[in-house]
């Protein structure tokens, strides 16, 4: 298929494209290279997807309309995988108009266009953080996400509610995912895992907030790129009776949430553990309260997964952090 894939140069749409790729599809990729974290870091990826005589990569902002509307024009797209986003939970407290400007408006720019452009299937990233202050676990697509504690998870539930709209008005097939806690190699700078390799590394303390009082539901990335591309399959039919009783699919849309997680949270010591075993060194730890748009701990259902796919992710924390650990010292050369 012609898949046109968001965020390319991304952490997330970096791994789905190069799937594709592998699987014999061709991506139009779409990137702003925003400087929120290192773009060199972003550009190594475009490299490594520009090797592929079957990726067609245009740097494009979200919010630019016009620009958006040529590619899907010169593109005509069979399936559409939104993934770029102003990321990052803590950074939409101190710059939250980026993330109206990307989550909202950029994400609507999308959605219009697959309006009328009709995809097979528009699949769209959102996020745990939209479960907000639940304090009933697992996490189910069911329940409630009327509380988000962050502008970041409140766009992401913003882009939820206008894809379903126009999923509704249009009979445009959507998905929705809520990832929960991606990592792996090629992951963002500005993430835990990430920073804590690096100021170890560096002789440096690493922060622990809630001191390590904190649980989440780690996600490697291979296992999330398997739950992305088999739900892209999983095309959502207006009135489709429930496949199981947490069943997400709108009784007035072709249109269904999705979490992929693999339901087994992981402390926030274990984690720091498995750091220092990849690493052979010990971590100096900073112990911190808690930061505001904090949760204690996320955890997802992964029942409605499963029923759709058969599958759910099962890599080991300690696993997915020695992979981390060989992409990073490679790519860093330490």
């Amino acid at each position: 298929m012609r898949c046109l894939v968001t965020g390319t140069a991304g952490f997330i749409g970096f791994h789905v494209a190069r799937r594709l790729i592998a699987d014999g599809h061709e991506v139009i990729g779409v990137d702003g290279m925003t400087p929120y974290y290192d773009v060199r870091l972003k550009e190594a990826r475009v490299a490594q997807l520009a090797q592929h005589n079957a990726f067609h990569a245009h740097r494009c902002m979200l919010e630019d309309a016009a620009s958006l509307a040529g590619i899907f024009r010169d593109a005509a797209p069979e399936l559409v995988i939104h993934l770029a986003a102003q990321a990052g939970v803590r950074y939409s407290i101190e710059n939250p108009r980026a993330y109206i400007d990307s989550n909202v408006v950029g994400s609507f720019n999308i959605i219009d266009l697959c309006r009328a452009h009709r995809p097979r299937h528009l699949v769209m990233a959102s996020t745990s953080s939209a479960y907000g202050a639940s304090a009933t676990f697992p996490l189910v697509e069911t329940g409630s996400s009327d509380h988000p504690l962050t502008i970041y998870a409140a766009t992401k539930k913003a882009m939820e509610t206008m894809a379903h709209s126009n999923a509704h008005l249009w009979d445009v097939p959507t998905t929705i995912f809520r990832f929960f806690t991606a990592y792996g190699p090629w992951g963002r700078p500005d993430m835990a895992l990430f920073k804590f390799v690096e100021n170890i590394l560096a002789g440096r303390p690493i922060d622990i907030y809630n001191h390590g009082r904190m649980e989440r539901d780690f996600t490697y990335i291979d296992d999330l790129v398997e739950g992305i591309v088999r739900l892209c399959e999983k095309v959502p039919v207006r009135g489709a009776a429930p496949l199981v009783p947490t069943d997400s699919a709108s009784p007035v849309a072709p249109y269904r949430i999705v979490n992929i997680g693999g339901g087994h949270p992981v402390s926030l010591m274990r984690f720091v553990e498995a750091i220092e075993t990849a690493l052979g060194r010990k971590a100096e730890r900073n112990y911190m309260d808690m930061q505001p748009g904090d949760v204690l701990r996320t955890e997802a259902s992964t029942e409605l997964l499963e029923a759709l796919i058969g599958f759910r992710p099962t890599t080991p924390i300690e696993a997915g952090v020695e992979a981390f650990m060989r992409w990073y010292r490679d790519y860093y050369k330490v």
